[in-house]
């Protein structure tokens, strides 16, 4: 890597630079600037613009007062502070004078270059988009593939018909859903979704239809139902694929005649619903096995959307990319303005396995802990470095299981090991093997796999 001399590291140091500091400026090809004085300091600040800036909090005169006037200057480029220790303090004042990252003291040569690395030009800056203040849900890209979904979706959302939308995990389908009842004619009437998976099934028919009072041990009062509820609205079944059969007849019932009954009544009432349901499962597969019913996915299937997965939409993972950066961005507010274009490439290469979901989750963490006015690749956690990719591989190669092992068995097993390797952490191992947290934590459960670590929101499972 060169650079021109010009390009200068100013650091406010309780010494002169160690040599790790300087052999680090120089591989990176910044010229060192080192100052034992505030005063010596300011006066190297003024004289020129820094790529970037070191403040040691060793040095007594650095507090969070000159943290932040110095991080506020516009001749400081990136603001990088250094500490013998790194305190929770250290890290608030990190945060408050929008330092990138706490050096360790002694330097570290290897550590130094790598952030600098980060500070230097890495091509040409992506400007991310305004952010759009826009009612209604929003689906992003412009691929051929989409073009044909949002077509679609133009053309069936002003109608009463049931859509089945189908995809793998990840893909989008509740947005479609979303998308669907804001572009209709009922959008001023609930939008109620349900996951089907997420719900005991011995629960799951109350939660659709409602009971009466008394119907069962602990219904204590009367329930309205998600039917009711979404009534002259959308209903959202998600992973209707894990229905039972049971729930199926009566679900097909209720699309046929418009009618229900609450669980303990004899009284039937009139609804007014539009459906949609979801899937990332083979309806026709399990057709094939007597696990779905044929009716049904007929009735569901009056139009049916097929979500391709992000690798086969083209230029849209830097439109998404973009998207989600100036979301976040506004969110958290930082003071992002751009992605370098070899972040953008890097994630354009990535095969992400967990779709649109995985990407999202990808920017939100990057987004969060970006140190710059841009994002660069090197703080993207994706590819070989990714929870999903290093949990998924077999150390050795070849095939681990024993062919008189059981299927459930299996999965059992491979569920634990991911579990390990994302320290319990139910919503991360849930995009490592592409299902559903919920469909996950009925798996979990099911299989009766102990979980003794925080789950996604800090609970334990056990």
């Amino acid at each position: 890597m060169t650079n021109a001399p010009s390009v200068r590291l100013i650091a406010l140091l309780p010494g002169p630079p160690p040599p790790a500091l300087t052999e680090a400026a120089r591989r990176s090809g910044f010229t060192c600037v080192g100052t034992t004085s505030m005063g010596a300091f300011l006066d190297a600040l003024a004289e020129a613009p820094a790529a970037a800036c070191i403040l040691s909090l060793t040095v007594e005169t650095v507090d969070e007062r000159v943290a932040l006037r110095i991080g506020e200057s516009p001749n400081c480029g990136t603001l990088l502070l250094s500490a013998d220790r790194v305190s929770l303090e250290a890290a608030l004042l990190m945060e408050r004078a929008g330092a990138v990252a706490i050096l360790r003291e002694p330097f570290d040569a290897d550590e130094v270059e790598g952030h600098l690395h980060h500070v230097v030009d890495q091509g040409p800056i992506i400007a991310l988009p305004e952010v759009e203040q826009r009612e209604g849900p929003t689906l992003v890209g412009s691929s051929p593939a989409m073009g044909r979904i949002l077509q679609l979706l133009a053309r069936v959302a002003p109608t009463p018909s049931t859509v089945l939308v189908t995809g793998e995990s990840g893909t989008g389908k509740e947005v479609v859903a979303q998308v669907l009842h804001w572009a209709s004619p009922r959008n001023r009437r609930p939008f109620v979704a349900v996951n089907c998976a997420a719900i005991p099934e011995h629960l799951l028919e109350s939660e659709l239809f409602g009971h009466e009072r008394g119907a069962f041990t602990g219904a204590v009062a009367r329930r309205v139902g998600r039917f009711e509820r979404a009534d002259g609205g959308t209903l959202f079944l998600d992973e209707i694929g894990d229905m039972s059969l049971v729930l199926q007849a009566k679900i097909l019932r209720v699309l046929e005649e418009r009618r229900l009954e609450r669980v303990g009544s004899e009284e039937s009432l009139d609804v007014d619903v539009r459906i949609v349901a979801a899937t990332n499962q083979d309806l026709r597969s399990r057709i094939d096995s007597g696990d779905f019913r044929e009716d049904l996915y007929y009735r569901l299937a009056v139009v049916e959307v097929t979500l391709p997965p992000l690798r086969q939409r083209g230029g849209d993972i830097r439109e998404l990319a973009l998207h989600f950066a100036a979301h976040f961005a506004a969110r958290y507010q930082r003071p992002l303005s751009g992605i370098t274009l070899e972040a953008l490439q890097r994630l354009e290469t990535y095969p992400w396995p967990g779709n649109v979901r995985e990407l999202r989750n990808v920017m939100d963490r990057a987004i969060l802990l970006a140190g710059s006015d841009a994002l660069r690749a090197g703080e993207l956690r994706i590819g070989a470095g990714s929870p999903r990719a290093s949990a998924q591989a077999t150390p050795g190669g070849g095939d681990p299981y024993s062919p008189t092992l059981t299927l459930e068995q299996v999965e059992a097993d491979y569920i634990t090991k991911v579990l390990a390797a994302q320290d319990g952490h139910m919503g991360r191992t849930a995009e490592v093997l592409g299902i559903h947290r919920n469909t996950l934590t009925r798996k979990v459960q099911s299989y009766g796999i102990g979980v003794d670590a925080a789950g996604e929101d800090g609970a334990t499972i056990l």
